[in-house]
């Protein structure tokens, strides 16, 4: 057994936040502990604590940077002032697809891991990114799309990567079948 680390060895907040969302997809939010965190982290669990008051305030943590690194996707093909308005559609829903399938254990936590005891602290990350993601949709389109449309975009990008998700399949291995997908989409609302 290899000694623990002493509490001046540095324990980072994304140190525990990698082991933990990897514990999260792998083992799931009930039978991940702090223990089993700090075990792997090999430290004590009090250090864990030092960071996070509980489990649901780690898993909201994750969730949070999770989202904004997907939004952060977003914004950047919307601040690109040399593409269409159309390019800018493509390319918000390749790069969610590629979001999703290049960090695949981020989106699981984001997107499928479901308990009762995360809904108080798992609300708005989800539903700010989706508004985010409509009002590009709607701001970007040359014609008006209904709500539920957007939704069905939403949708058909989240069962893409989902489907994948977890089959060791990565992105590149499927590149040309996401562009053929964005197209798909994108034909579908013009």
């Amino acid at each position: 057994m290899t000694p623990r680390k002493s509490a001046n060895e540095e324990l980072t907040k994304d140190a525990i936040i990698d082991v933990a969302r990897d514990l999260f997809v792998s083992e799931g939010y009930a039978s991940t502990s702090m223990r089993k965190i700090a075990q792997i982290l090999n430290c004590s669990h009090g250090a864990i604590y030092y960071h996070f008051k509980n489990k649901a305030e780690l898993f909201f943590e994750i969730v949070e940077a999770d989202f904004k690194k997907l939004d952060q996707e977003l914004d950047d093909v919307m601040a690109d002032t040399f593409a269409s308005n159309d390019e800018k559609i493509f390319a918000i829903l390749y790069r969610f697809i590629q979001f999703g399938l290049t960090h695949q254990n981020h989106y699981e936590v984001m997107f499928m891991i479901r308990n009762d005891d995360l809904k108080c602290y798992v609300q708005d990350g989800p539903n700010q990114s989706y508004y985010h993601f409509a009002q590009a949709i709607a701001f970007l389109s040359s014609k008006q799309l209904t709500t539920n449309e957007i939704w069905s975009l939403f949708l058909s990008m989240h069962g893409f990567v989902s489907h994948y998700c977890g089959m060791e399949i990565t992105f590149e291995d499927v590149r040309d079948l996401v562009s053929s997908h964005v197209h798909f989409l994108l034909k579908a609302i013009k």
